[in-house]
């Protein structure tokens, strides 16, 4: 039973086609390829980078420059 021969998978594909019909059974198979399709585009879609946040015309961007304090400038404070 561990190894089926060509003969053995040829029965099984006529029953099959016996039971469901050749038209059912290509109906079925083309509903599979559109299922593979669409994992792999919902694969895709996740690997997209996320779009960049839009700006709006005119709006300041936030200033980035950090403030120098007396110990990053190399000054000592005096009291």
């Amino acid at each position: 039973m561990g190894s089926f021969s060509i003969w053995h998978w040829l029965v099984v594909g006529i029953l099959v086609l016996l039971l469901f019909g050749k038209g059912r059974f290509s109906d079925m198979m083309g509903d599979v390829a559109k299922g593979i399709k669409s994992f792999k585009k919902g694969m895709a879609d996740d690997d997209a980078p996320p779009p960049a946040p839009r700006q709006i015309e005119g709006q300041r961007t936030p200033d980035t420059t950090p403030i120098p304090t007396p110990s990053a400038t190399g000054e000592t404070e005096n009291r």
